[in-house]
């Protein structure tokens, strides 16, 4: 992606930012530089710890077909949150929360407050996970903390399973988003809290959990397209907060032009309905020349991944990581964020729990955390950033949000755009610029001419068996779903769902693209006082059977291949 022209008043307005960000910043631990920049070209390899994990973990990918995204632990960092102590140090661990969060200016920006007077945690702001699903672990059960949609994995034909993150990929977003353990956040305690504290980059956003995938990362295009279209539908949670983020991991290798790619519309559609859409750009590393989709739609804020070098100090002059995906002239990543090893909630029992655990953190005597790197983790802090930043300027537009943090950004030593987009997330940055923008001043400088994108749209009328990119899942008998068909076997009609989609009318009640996918109304559960829409089995012969009543399908039945066609390709998983 090209830049913008820009205006001498702007150019000088950019100085300003960057001299008043530098200030700022030094409160939260980096110290901003100034705007975008690039250098040379190049990045750091990961260390030979995390590289031996990550040949492990790809053998693994080509033995069995089944979900590896997310590389699970990092031996050096764990060395490094160790050293010269028994236990566990939060504030020497570079991935930890509190460290992730000093590094993007977060912590700062809580010190301060919005117009109503409360402090900048994520208050109102609502974000959906589009994920493996989210547990009630320590930390995301508070009440209104989590509320569930739709559950459109194919685990909600099975009452044992519908609404529980069986994976354990979701919580971990989750927890990076916006985990809050039960403490008080106000100025006078912040700067003191302990740094072991769990407490997301907005502690106080709500997330709305919609799980789309199995026990072993399995989903299909058509559950994901889903999922947008309910969401741009239904951008209000059931307590009332309304939804300004959609936080989405997953990826295909779709070569179709993005203006026809049915899940780029889906993507490209909740964006243009006033709803941030972070995606993951990929782990492919510097020679992938592209994106995936639909982090490859233009109009969405894709994300790659910042590498701190195994150290806190690392993250004021951060490499890109050297798995993150580079992109091409037309299109990158629009910037990075931090994610190499990055601490979060663990999700026991799990998928990645039982298969990782070297994911495990070391001397983590509560047995809580885990760490992960990916651009996964990476999204998961930005959209955290983001609820910040509408919480303080709730009027922002989506377009002016991706504007505000690329301008922003924090430059990349020996990088490109084509590998670190603007740079590294500096969200303390991004509030002071927000602030000018909003100001009849700065309205006037920086107008809708400058932060307005205009780049074709995206009709959805392609393939969708393109945009599953060879990712064909099976049904319960072995049978491959493929061609122009959803996961139900629904036949696919681009223009018919394109037309239903940008009118928001994709979802009737529980029925999406001709079939029953959930129920139609919200419902409390639990002691923790959460809200979950209601599930409805799906209504077709190929998934309604009696094996999905029972508590047979547990978790440990999902390890056998029989479901390692319906993976999702661990380069997907971003």
């Amino acid at each position: 992606m090209t830049d913008r022209p820009r205006s001498t008043l702007l150019s000088a307005h950019r100085r300003l930012v960057g001299g008043l960000a530098a200030a700022a910043l030094a409160v939260g631990g980096v110290v901003a530089t100034g705007v975008v920049g690039a250098g040379p070209a190049g990045a750091d390899s990961l260390s030979t710890a995390l590289t031996s994990t990550t040949t492990t973990l790809a053998n693994t990918v080509s033995a069995t077909g089944q979900l590896i995204g997310t590389t699970w632990g990092d031996n050096a960092a764990d060395t490094t949150a160790t050293a010269g102590s028994a236990g566990y140090q939060a504030d020497q661990d570079p991935g930890s929360l509190y460290s992730i969060e000093n590094a993007i200016g977060a912590r700062s920006v809580w010190w301060q407050r919005d117009s109503a007077k409360r402090q900048i945690t994520g208050q109102g702001v609502g974000v959906a996970l589009l994920d493996t699903g989210t547990a009630a672990v320590p930390g995301l059960d508070g009440q209104n903390k989590v509320t569930y949609g739709p559950d459109l994995s194919i685990e909600s034909n099975s009452p044992d399973l519908t609404h529980k993150d069986t994976n354990g990929h979701g919580t971990h977003l989750a927890g990076i988003i916006a985990a809050h353990d039960p403490v008080a956040l106000t100025r006078q305690n912040i700067a003191t809290l302990d740094p072991s504290v769990q407490l997301g980059i907005a502690p106080d956003a709500e997330l709305e959990s919609m799980k789309l995938a199995t026990t072993d990362g399995s989903t299909d295009v058509s559950q994901v397209i889903a999922a947008l279209d309910w969401i741009t539908q239904h951008p209000v949670t059931a307590d009332g907060t309304r939804i300004r983020v959609i936080n989405l991991a997953y990826g295909t290798d779709s070569v179709q032009a993005y203006q026809a790619d049915p899940l780029a519309a889906a993507a490209e559609n909740a964006w243009k309905h006033g709803i941030v859409v972070v995606v993951s750009g990929g782990n492919k590393g510097p020679d992938a020349g592209r994106l995936t989709d639909p982090a490859m739609d233009p109009y969405v804020l894709a994300v790659g991944a910042s590498d701190g070098k195994d150290t806190v100090a690392g993250w004021t002059y951060p490499n890109v990581a050297s798995f993150s995906s580079s992109g091409n002239a037309q299109r990158h990543v629009d910037l990075l964020a931090p994610g190499r090893s990055i601490v979060s909630l663990r999700d026991p029992g799990s998928y990645v729990d039982r298969n990782f655990p070297q994911g495990r953190v070391d001397g983590d005597t509560a047995g809580r955390l885990f760490r992960g790197s990916g651009t996964s983790q990476s999204a998961a802090v930005t959209s955290g950033a983001i609820a910040l930043l509408l919480q303080a300027y709730p009027d922002l537009t989506p377009d002016q949000v991706k504007y505000i943090l690329t301008q922003t950004a924090t430059p990349v030593a020996d990088s490109t755009a084509l590998t670190a987009g603007a740079g590294q997330l500096n969200i303390a940055a991004a509030l002071l610029l927000a602030k000018f923008m909003t100001t009849p001043g700065g309205s006037r400088v920086i107008s809708s001419s400058v932060w307005g994108q205009t780049w074709p749209g995206s009709d959805g009328h392609g393939s969708i068996e393109a945009a599953r990119a060879g990712n064909d899942p099976l049904d319960p008998n072995g049978d491959v779903i493929s061609g122009e068909v959803d996961l139900q076997g629904m036949p696919w009609n681009p223009a018919t769902w394109w037309a239903a989609s940008s009118a928001l009318t994709a979802w009737n009640g529980g029925q999406w693209n001709g079939a029953t996918w959930t129920g139609s109304t919200w419902a409390s559960y639990g002691s923790w006082a959460t809200s979950r829409w209601d599930t409805s089995r799906w209504d077709t012969s190929r998934w309604d059977t009696s094996r999905w009543d029972t508590s047979r399908w547990d978790t440990s039945r999902w390890d056998t291949s029989r479901w390692d066609g319906t993976a999702w390709a661990a380069d997907n998983w971003n």
